[in-house]
């Protein structure tokens, strides 16, 4: 518990606690460890660079099997591509016009990582109706995520080269987009900023308050270092690094906060006793690692878990990203126990003087306004538990129709070239062009003419191109008449899949595979709706099991994981309206398919540190005096300010990365900070206090034969009184 009533040391020491005395020992050598351990990765990964990858292959999938056969038939054909579209009002077709894309064309061709050029002027299709806007095609020798960024950025510089006297030239492509996707730096910078004025207000003190952050910029320095140098052994997604600064800041800052805030705690109480002497400044470490130390480490390992669930769902990246987070948060949860004592033992005079005058001008013992907050819930519990969790499922709700997908380069910045390739295609051959779909036919030319006839007269098929075969396989180019990212294409996919190609298929004796982005998407999609039930129940059972354990007690793991899951829930649905139904003039669109399995991990294991803050407390209220509504109130009055100051920064932190370019990391920020925040102020101070004074004394009650089975974890440390 980070700030429950101080107690003193016991005769037994705990590891902890020893732990804190060595840091305290050998401070300097502490902070010279943690130093050398940052420079020395940091060094490091800037020497041999970054290996990420995105790997959402589904082996299995039709889009998976449809990409494997093109790679062994017709390798060409499995790169990916970039669509150079360029668009003139006189005409693209007009004599100097021509002469100026095909120069264009030519200099592009012999760039490093282009496999093949096709000139828009080599077949038909390839000019709109009105001859004003064209596009070629240009082949990579790989995936997008393997070429490298200033290779891509070269190819963009020397296509709109020719702009110019009504020529304009646009390009697009997986690629480009990762090409123009900002460095980011913003948004940690403004949270790390919020956090540090929060902080000052809560301690009134500037070191104070930089304590925590450091440790954060610490974990988080070290961890990206480290992940820096796994990517060249194991598969880590290229969003990895934003995403694991999200996490770490957040994280970093609330466990430093939570130690820390039961350091002053110790301080305070050691002037109350006495003045004359003044504190025991080691003692008061020793007791805040052997406390609010053990409530962070399980904290850290319930975050932990929950990331390491989803490594069994087999989701490609996803595995490499929820290592690396876990990473990052097993590094804060060492930092917090290491690192900080030692700062505490080189900074702890000055500190000290801070707390010393702050707590003199204190007029009211802290924790009476929350004494009295709680009081006033307990009574009147049925009305602030039903108000409350009605508003929370009425928040969740739009998450019943969530849709997930990728985000393509209709939902990029109007400024990007990208988005104005995408608008341009659009324009000039229909909103299905931007999302074609892939059919990879396994058979003789028979079976591709009689496909190519059938998909014609599919509804929802706006045009089918069956370029010339390659190898033993064909392809047909299918472009629905609606938006990638529209219901209807989902719709198409099913169709073609279900009822239309199958029928084919055996009459034909031929294999037809629908692959592309678009049929991708839908499988990556389908795939994470169908293991998602089983990770939250495994992730819900263990926490649950751990809970029980540690609180003995058979009610309230239940109401833990069923307020958690209030809290997530009502964070996909604020995603829901803000991202998918354009709220507050987002550009609408599908939710990241991966993004609801790790805002559930992320915050069901945020949302279990709160619960084992608060819980800790009341149960060694509950030990002590075994009266259930004192213990409510103590617990409320002791842990709410702290709580709170944490949530905020937490609020902050995440919410910040709503500034960011990038949609997936907008949608991380969000859905975090909306989850904190009500977590926090509707969950921590409304429904759980009302629920614990519903409960009364069965809150605490365990079945003997699960007494019994069931390990004995202690949070708290056991005091002499």
């Amino acid at each position: 518990m980070p700030v429950s009533a101080p107690s003193r040391p016991t005769t037994r020491t705990s590891r902890l606690a020893r732990l804190a005395g060595w840091s305290q020992r050998h401070r300097w050598w502490a902070l010279v460890l943690w130093v050398l351990t940052l420079a020395a990765v940091t060094v490091g990964s800037q020497a041999v660079g970054s290996a990420y990858h995105n790997d959402f292959s589904l082996p299995g999938t039709d889009s998976q099997r449809a990409v494997d056969a093109l790679r062994e038939h017709a390798p060409v054909r499995a790169g990916d591509t970039v669509q150079i579209v360029v668009q003139d009002p006189g005409g693209v077709s007009a004599p100097g016009t021509r002469e100026r894309v095909e120069a264009m064309l030519d200099r592009v061709r012999p760039l490093p990582y282009v496999a093949d050029v096709q000139s828009p002027f080599g077949g038909p299709g390839a000019v709109s109706a009105d001859g004003t806007i064209a596009y070629a095609t240009v082949t990579l020798d790989g995936h997008a995520q393997d070429v490298p960024l200033e290779d891509v950025r070269t190819i963009i510089d020397t296509a709109q080269a020719a702009e110019g006297d009504g020529l304009r030239v646009e390009l697009g492509g997986d690629a480009v987009r990762g090409a123009e996707e900002s460095e980011g730096g913003a948004a940690e910078g403004i949270g790390l900023l919020a956090a540090l004025v929060i902080l000052v207000l809560l301690f009134g003190s500037l070191l104070a308050a930089s304590l925590p952050i450091v440790i954060a910029v610490f974990a988080v320095g070290s961890s990206i270092g480290l992940v820096v140098l796994a990517s060249h052994l194991a598969t880590i997604a290229d969003f990895t690094p934003p995403l694991m600064i999200l996490v770490g800041l957040g994280v970093g800052i609330d466990y430093a906060l939570l130690v820390f805030s039961r350091y002053r705690a110790e301080l305070i109480a050691g002037l109350r006793d006495g003045e004359d002497a003044g504190p025991d400044r080691a003692a008061a470490v020793r007791v805040a690692l052997d406390t609010a130390g053990r409530t962070v480490f399980f904290a850290g390992c319930t975050v932990i878990i929950a990331l390491m669930g989803l490594v069994a769902l087999g989701l490609g990246s996803l595995q490499g990203v929820a290592v690396a987070v876990a990473v990052t948060v097993l590094v804060t949860m060492i930092a917090s126990l290491t690192l900080l004592p030692a700062l505490l033992a080189i900074f702890g005079r000055r500190i000290e003087r801070g707390v010393r005058r702050r707590a003199g001008k204190a007029r009211r013992p802290e924790g009476d306004r929350w004494r009295r907050w709680a009081a006033g819930v307990q009574r009147r519990p049925w009305t602030a538990a039903l108000v409350s969790v009605a508003a929370l499922l009425a928040i969740t709700a739009p998450a019943l129709g969530i849709r997930l997908g990728f985000a393509d380069a209709g939902n990029d910045a109007p400024s990007t070239t990208s988005r104005q390739a995408y608008d341009l295609l659009a324009e000039g051959f229909g909103p299905g062009f931007n999302g074609p779909l892939v059919v990879v036919v396994e058979g003789d030319l028979s079976a591709a003419a009689a496909a190519a006839q059938a998909l014609k007269r599919v509804p929802g098929v706006a045009e089918t191109v069956a370029p010339p075969p390659s190898g033993d396989v064909a392809t047909l180019i299918v472009f629905p008449s609606s938006k990638p990212q529209d219901a209807q294409t989902h719709d198409l996919v099913e169709r073609l899949r279900d009822e239309v190609l199958p029928p084919l298929s055996r009459e034909t004796g031929a294999t037809f595979l629908v692959g592309g982005s678009v049929a991708a998407a839908e499988d990556f999609a389908d795939a994470v709706a169908g293991r998602l039930p089983l990770f939250v129940a495994v992730v819900v059972g263990l926490s649950a099991l751990l809970l029980m354990a540690v609180f003995r007690s058979l009610l309230i793991p239940i109401k833990a994981a069923v307020l958690n899951l209030l809290s997530v829930g009502a964070s996909m649905g604020v995603i829901t309206l803000v991202f998918q139904h354009g709220l507050f003039g987002a550009q609408p669109g599908p939710i990241e398919a991966y993004v609801p399995v790790m805002i559930f991990a992320i915050v069901f294991g945020l949302s279990m540190d709160y619960e084992v803050f608060l819980l800790s407390r009341m149960h060694e209220e509950w030990e002590h005096h075994h009266d259930a509504p004192a213990a409510v109130r103590e617990g409320l009055a002791t842990t709410g300010r702290v709580v709170t100051a944490a949530a905020a920064i937490m609020v902050v932190v995440f919410g910040a990365f709503l500034l960011s370019p990038d949609r997936m990391l907008q949608q991380f920020g969000l859905g975090l900070a909306v989850a904190v925040l009500l977590d926090a102020v509707v969950i921590r101070c409304l429904v759980l206090p009302a629920v614990m004074q519903l409960l009364g004394a069965r809150a605490w009650w365990l079945p003997r034969p699960l007494a019994r089975i069931l390990p004995r974890l202690a949070i708290e440390r056991p005091t002499n009184g």
